[in-house]
């Protein structure tokens, strides 16, 4: 049996409650370990943790335009992975015609979340609807395409060697965040049995340990007449998602956690109310990544811990750094000059390091980086 060291000490002027009532003139950072898991202390400092005036080498805060990535290619695997590690793959797939012809993935389960568009998912259990805002699970080795019907961005998270599973809710109970009541799984309907029926090969193009397989039926493999079981695709739209609150505490971003796989989470942060307390922090708080790579993708509204973000952009925030609010936002939330937040936004968190592609010219913010100082 093994377990951290753990003993409350307090030290100079701090908080007696984290997040609430700091000293006056502090400004709080969370250092922490397994995420907000572990063992953690709060400093309390004079100055903003992020308030650097210079940056030199790799080790930065980083910004990503995906609305400036051309669309990849008529298939999904020709979008290129975005952010990797052994763990996770991270793509952004765009396409305005539907598939003529079906994929499968034998690297992990695929999340595919819907940034913009509509259409029908045609897989191995059947069909099932999608439009902007729902998060596809597929589970390893589903077989599948999609029929557009207005055109599509996709987020496409792998989960490499591994599963999505459900978060544990604990004191809070199976259906808190979102009940399982609304996840809607695919149909054996008429038009599944349709296309099932039309003469012609069909191509299976099947990656696996990063290499890509084409398998040419001379039938639609997408023929099935019946299925029982628990293991299917399952779709969650982000307007589910009813997220836990506290007016008079702000909740660490673990409390948002949508779905858990090896070495990474995925959380979604919804629209809410913004704590009412007096003395609660009202945005993010300033936090050492020490043992997480924290990327968000932003869908849409607007985004109240950040400054000059759009819809469609990433940012990644890689271990080793403190980060947090910028500037105006710290100061807005100081104000309390909004009651609630507008944003949608999917974040993922990895234990190991990503890798980060070489991207055609513009879609990263070299000046990201220096969005934290204050401008005179």
């Amino acid at each position: 049996m093994r377990h951290w060291f753990q003993f409350p000490i307090r030290e100079g002027d701090s908080s007696r409650q984290a997040h609430c009532d700091m000293p006056a003139g502090t400004f709080e950072r969370e250092i922490g370990k397994e995420g907000f898991f572990g063992p953690a202390t709060h400093m309390y400092h004079e100055h903003a943790p992020t308030g650097w005036t210079a940056w030199e080498g790799p080790l930065r805060p980083r910004a990503f335009d995906t609305n400036r990535l051309a669309p990849p290619g008529q298939s999904p695997w020709d979008a290129a992975p975005l952010l990797h590690n052994a763990n996770v793959k991270v793509r952004l797939w765009k396409s305005e015609r539907s598939m003529d012809h079906l994929v499968r993935n034998g690297d992990g389960d695929e999340c595919l979340f819907v940034h913009q568009g509509r259409g029908w998912l045609y897989c191995d259990y059947g069909r099932l609807a999608f439009h902007d805002g729902d998060y596809l699970i597929l589970p390893r080795s589903t077989t599948w395409r999609l029929e557009i019907e207005e055109p599509v961005t996709l987020l496409m998270i792998e989960a490499s060697n591994g599963s999505y599973l459900n978060a544990e809710r604990g004191l809070v109970g199976a259906h808190a965040i979102f009940d399982p009541a609304v996840l809607e799984y695919p149909r054996i309907d008429d038009a599944f049995r349709a296309q099932s029926a039309q003469a012609g090969e069909w191509q299976v193009r099947l990656k696996a340990r990063e290499q890509m397989n084409r398998i040419t039926f001379p039938f639609n493999p997408l023929d099935a007449r019946g299925w029982k079981g628990d293991l299917t695709v399952f779709r969650l739209n982000w307007r589910d998602i009813r997220p836990l609150m506290s007016h008079r505490y702000h909740l660490p971003p673990s409390a948002h956690t949508t779905f858990v796989a090896n070495g990474f989470v995925i959380c979604t942060f919804v629209p809410r109310p913004i704590e009412s307390d007096p003395g609660a922090l009202k945005v993010p708080f300033y936090h050492n990544n020490d043992d997480y790579d924290e990327v968000i993708f932003y869908h849409k509204g607007n985004f109240f811990s950040r400054d000059n973000i759009e819809a469609g952009m990433i940012t990644l925030h890689p271990c080793g750094f403190t980060h947090g609010p910028h500037p105006k936002a710290f100061a807005a939330g100081a104000r309390h000059a909004r009651t609630e937040t507008d944003e949608v936004a999917v974040m993922i968190d990895t234990r190991l390091p990503l890798e980060v592609a070489e991207l055609p010219e513009g879609v990263e913010n070299p000046d990201y980086v220096n969005s934290w100082q204050v401008k005179g």
